[in-house]
């Protein structure tokens, strides 16, 4: 039985309502990939297909940055696919909301799976009174939003003067913005910090770019198993 059109704009209110702060925050930050895309020697129409077929701010940022450098394509490659296996970690829990829903749903919305739709939806999931529609509508919005961020960037870019206002420090800013609204209790902040002096270590003795991954999956069951002794000594 299909749902009533009400029910159907109801739910894309709902999932708009959620999807606005990311959206807001999606839009300066895309055009400071595309102004950096541009600069780096990329034309506009590179950027918008690497938005279509990448969608991840943080692997785009360093594949340009890469790519200024003049490192190969299998290095760029590589690097980006460690970065971005984080995503594994996201896609495995928010796929505990997702049981029995169809391949192809789930490859629309895996496509749209970020870190901050991944917060949002999560933390909406969580709470209840929240389906995959509305959170499809979250993943989809923010998506639309950085293609044409990304495309108005690098069309603007060229009269934008290298390292002005402070460009490429966005995305970092962007991360820090993310964490400090993740830290709603002790456990948190532990884990926040076994990660960051996890990562420090590791990329300081560990060759390579592995430290990402590996300081998070490694502070995420630390903190999975604090977390499981502060209940059971409740």
């Amino acid at each position: 039985m299909t749902q009533p059109a009400e029910s159907h704009i109801q739910t894309f209110r709902e999932g708009a309502k959620a999807a606005w702060p990311i959206c807001l925050g999606y839009f300066p930050i895309g055009l400071a990939l595309g102004v950096l895309a541009q600069q780096a020697g990329l034309s506009w129409w590179a950027v918008a297909l690497m938005s279509l077929l990448v969608f991840a701010g943080s692997a785009q940022f360093i594949c340009v940055a890469m790519l200024a450098a003049g490192a190969s394509i299998s290095a760029i490659i590589f690097t980006t696919f460690v970065v971005n296996l984080r995503h594994t970690l996201m896609s495995s829990a928010l796929a505990v909301y997702l049981a029995g829903v169809s391949r192809k749903f789930l490859a629309g919305f895996a496509y749209g799976i970020t870190d901050e739709s991944f917060a949002v939806n999560l933390t909406r999931f969580r709470q209840g009174d929240w389906d995959r529609w509305q959170a499809l509508t979250v993943n989809q919005l923010a998506n639309a939003v950085w293609i044409l961020a990304t495309i108005t960037g690098s069309l603007i870019g060229q009269f934008v003067p290298q390292g002005a206002f402070g460009i490429d420090y966005a995305l970092t800013g962007m991360f820090i913005c993310l964490l400090v609204f993740q830290l709603q209790g002790r456990i948190y902040l532990v884990t926040a910090l076994l990660a960051g002096t996890l990562s420090v270590g590791w990329y300081l003795l560990i060759p390579g770019d592995s430290y990402i991954v590996g300081a998070s999956i490694c502070a995420a069951t630390l903190g999975y198993f604090l977390q499981r002794r502060y209940r059971s000594s409740k």
